[in-house]
Parts: C-alpha cells; structure tokens; sequence
C-alpha cells in the first residue's frame, strides 16, 4: 500500500492516547506486569547484560520495563512529541537513570539510526506497520540488531483480521475524519459489535478479556481500542510474509512466534556473522 503526503497528514494522535493512559492507568501492577511479559516472551529471567532499543516507544511502559529487567542500556525513541515526553515521565520515575536515553526519532530517518549503532536487543511493539511504509519500517529496524542480537517486533497480522484488511482501513479513515462525539459513538459501536458480539450475554466473557489485557501487557482495553480504531496509516503484515522477508534479507532465524490477536509478536536472533559480512 502507498500512503499520500496527504494521508499522512491525518495521522492518529497516538501521543495523546498513551498520555492518557499513563495518566489514568498506570500502576506499580501494570509495571511489574509488563516487566513479566517481556521477559517471559524473550525466555529470560532478566535483561542483565543487554542493552535494549525501543523503537516507537509510545507509553514507556515497555523501555520501564526494561529498565525494571536490568537492561544495561535502554534507548527509547518514538516519532510523536507527545510520546516522548509520556516515555520522559516513566524515565523520571525511574529516578531519571543515565543508562537510559529518551529523544524523539523517527524509523524511516537513515541518518538519525546511523547514530545509534547496533543493539542486542531491537524491541518495536505494534509502530512499524502504523509508519507509512511498513516493510522499509522493518528493514530499518532491523539493521540496527547486532550480530547474535535479538528482534522483537509485534505486527497487525492479515491472517487474522476480520471481516477485512479494507474493512478496517475504512473505519480508521472515518474514525481520523470524526468529531469527539462521532469518535465515542464508533468506540460504542466497536464494543457492541466485537467485544460483544452483539449479544449482552457475552459481557462476562468481555470483561475477562478485559482483565487479561491488563494482565497480559499492562495495557488498557479502551485505550487499545482507540488505537485500534484511529491507528493511521496502517498496514498489515503476512506472518509468513514477515518471517521470510527477515531471513532473506537478514538471515535471521524465528525463535519464537504468538498468533491468534490482532498483532502477531517476533521474535528472531541475527546470526553472529551477518550476510554482508560473509565471503
């Protein structure tokens, strides 16, 4: 999909999203939760000894969460001022640590990656595919892993999503082109038609899914609603699609992967002697 100067313009507010969030929902248990999912998703006890990229940092809660995991040195970017200032705030109630940089930076800006070197560990949760071009996103990202380094990005999948990719790419349009009140009347309309089903008696199934959004990540029901429903530009990704884009143009091998939500979670390992390096 190609995006126009002008789509872009209409960009979602996600700035503004995980401000509100912060504000309204973090807590001690959202932090040590998000602190588990990381660590159990990467199979480690903790992040000692491995420095940690967060590419679209959005809330901050997951470059805490690697500050929480002992990473020895976290460096925190996203493209949304707003953003960055709520990743600052999480950063000074860590006790503003000097091994933990936050700066605005943009994925698809060459020239700021140059300076950032190489990472052990290149996290981006759920930002590439909400950057106008989506598989230079991920190209980019993926040069700045490490030889031997770990990638772990999370990507809306097109395996899953129902009724439509275009289905959707509508509703986000419309959503970006609405006033607060037709915003709330599409949320609404979100939860009765897919958090419910259209059927009150699934509420008790609802608010278990609710319960473990939290429990899963740390994050919010409603704000992940909204930025499901705002989220643009969009693209989605083939899992497959993705996993042979990385080891063709990379070589690197899938460690682990997480199907089945709207978001497919990656994790892959650089080979400790990469392609461009070789004979």
């Amino acid at each position: 999909m190609t995006f126009t100067e002008n789509s872009l313009s209409e960009r979602y507010e996600f700035g503004a999203n995980w401000a509100a969030f912060i504000d309204r929902h973090y807590s001690p248990e959202r932090r040590r939760t998000s602190a588990d999912k990381l660590l159990s998703f990467l199979g480690k006890e903790s992040l000692e000894g491995i420095d940690f990229l967060d590419i679209g940092s959005g809330s901050g809660l997951h470059s805490l969460a690697a500050f929480d995991a002992k990473a020895k040195r976290i460096h925190s970017f996203d493209f949304d001022p707003l953003s960055v200032r709520t990743t600052a705030k999480l950063r000074q109630l860590a006790g503003d640590p000097p091994n933990w940089i936050v700066e605005r930076g943009d994925v698809l800006d060459v020239d700021y990656l140059q300076r950032l070197g190489t990472w052990s560990l290149v996290y981006s949760w759920g930002v590439l595919h909400h950057t106008g071009a989506m598989w230079q996103a991920i190209e980019n990202a993926a040069h700045k892993v490490a030889p031997g380094g770990l990638f772990f990005i999370a990507l809306y999948s097109s395996n899953v999503v129902k009724p439509s990719a275009e289905f959707w790419l509508d509703v986000k349009r419309r959503y970006n082109a609405a006033g607060p009140s037709k915003r709330r009347w599409m949320e609404y309309w979100y939860i009765w038609r897919f958090g419910l089903g259209r059927n009150p008696r699934y509420l008790p199934q609802l608010l278990r899914q609710i319960y473990q959004k939290k429990k899963g990540r740390g994050m919010s029901y409603m704000t992940d609603v909204r930025d499901w429903l705002g989220g643009w530009p969009m693209e989605f990704a083939d899992d497959q699609a993705v996993v042979d884009f990385l080891k063709e143009r990379f070589d690197f091998e899938l460690v682990r992967m997480s199907t089945g939500e709207a978001c497919t979670e990656f994790l892959f390992q650089s080979p400790n002697n990469p392609p461009s390096s070789r004979n």
